[in-house]
């Protein structure tokens, strides 16, 4: 059995396919590919999928649509590919749950570093330092970074995309401190944000509808307008 991570593609485009499962077997990942959500769908029940690439744009059941469907059961990482260039059509794609995007034309080196930076967030683990907190630990929430859990105060597990995790995991381990926009970005997904960038925003917003009590007017995570975002909390 071979220990490579497995990547499934969803592309309409058969050349765009072709390319890139050989940029990606170049790269030492296994590759299945689908040109519908039913072909994607087939391949999630018999293989197990590391990350998705998805299409936005396909005939039949678009890809925002296959991107909440996955979203409802599944944590899997998904990069979607988008040839569209307005700003609310990525952020549709971030709000349902896509953990990157991609614009295309695109350099299929670039959809492989960027593939790697997520596979490396998602297993990430408590290597950095030895004595880096497992469990973190916020007014009854229990944030378990090597299971990459959410717990809430009832110890009910709460369901959160890899970005998501990263987003929180990256505010916890600096409770209290202003985090520009800029070093969150660099810090989940390895890249500095341009100034059209909202996918922070857009996590945060997410975040908050599942942690705080009162979204609107939230006292775990605060804006500093302008500026970025604080954890307010004590961590144990």
């Amino acid at each position: 059995m071979s220990d490579a991570q497995h990547i499934a593609i969803l592309d309409d485009d058969p050349e765009i396919r072709s390319l890139l499962e050989q940029n990606l077997r170049s790269a030492s990942f296994e590759v299945s590919t689908a040109s519908n959500g039913r072909d994607l769908k087939t391949i999630l029940e018999h293989q197990t999928i590391d990350l998705i690439v998805l299409d936005l744009m396909l005939p039949g059941e678009d890809g925002l649509t296959i991107c909440r469907e996955l979203r409802a059961d599944s944590n899997i990482p998904i990069i979607m590919l988008t040839a569209m260039t307005h700003e609310a059509d990525r952020i549709i794609g971030l709000e349902m749950g896509a953990d990157d995007y991609l614009t295309k034309p695109f350099s299929p080196r670039e959809l492989v570093a960027r593939i790697k930076a997520t596979l490396r967030r998602q297993g990430m683990v408590t290597t950095q330092s030895e004595d880096r907190r497992r469990t973190a630990i916020f007014e009854g929430w229990k944030l378990d970074v090597v299971r990459r859990e959410l717990r809430d105060p009832d110890d009910v597990l709460v369901d959160l995309t890899s970005g998501e995790f990263d987003l929180l995991a990256a505010l916890i381990e600096r409770p209290n401190r202003l985090m520009t926009r800029d070093l969150l970005l660099d810090i989940t997904k390895g890249r500095q944000a341009d100034v059209f960038d909202r996918s922070i925003d857009i996590t945060i917003s997410r975040l908050r509808q599942k942690i705080e009590e009162d979204p609107k007017n939230p006292q775990f995570i605060k804006t500093v307008r302008g500026k970025g975002y604080i954890f307010s909390a004590e961590i144990s």
